[in-house]
């Protein structure tokens, strides 16, 4: 039987500035969308992805990233379910950040030819349930996610 495989990479612009939040732990939770570009038959079409990164790379988003910013972001395709105040059954899809590299030179500070590249740390204070894999599971706060 073959293992399973969840990874997503995308290049696209911010849609608008990031919007950060804490969580009652006292993670850092950031949000932001971004446009993709695709051709379809001669013409192009645009995707909007929602993306979330958690803890420094959450902070290290929201100062960074601005409104009409080129990045590049790989991490994991997440699909969950909520209840609305109103009793209804909503899902979110939405792309949980592990890299975001910035594309943009002129709107970053500093020299380098090359984007700034950013990884999310793994979270030493919280054990990894399961014995599986080191690292922050995102799964503990999701339901404290507060947009």
């Amino acid at each position: 039987m073959a293992g399973s495989f969840n990874r997503i990479t995308l290049v696209g612009n911010l849609t608008r500035d990031p919007e950060i939040r804490y969580v009652g732990s006292g993670a850092a939770v950031t949000k932001f969308t971004l446009a993709v570009n695709r051709r379809s038959k001669q013409q192009e079409e645009t995707d909007y992805i929602d993306c979330v990164a958690w803890d420094k790379l959450a902070e290290t988003c929201n100062t960074y990233l601005k409104k009409g910013m080129s990045c590049l972001v790989d991490g994991r395709l997440s699909i969950r379910s909520y209840e609305t105040k109103e009793g209804e059954k909503r899902k979110a899809t939405e792309v949980v950040v592990n890299t975001m590299q910035m594309l943009d030179r002129a709107n970053r500070g500093g020299g380098g030819d090359d984007g700034g590249s950013y990884e999310r740390a793994p979270r030493a204070a919280a054990p990894a349930s399961g014995g599986g894999g080191a690292g922050y599971d995102e799964s503990l706060d999701e339901e404290e996610i507060p947009f």
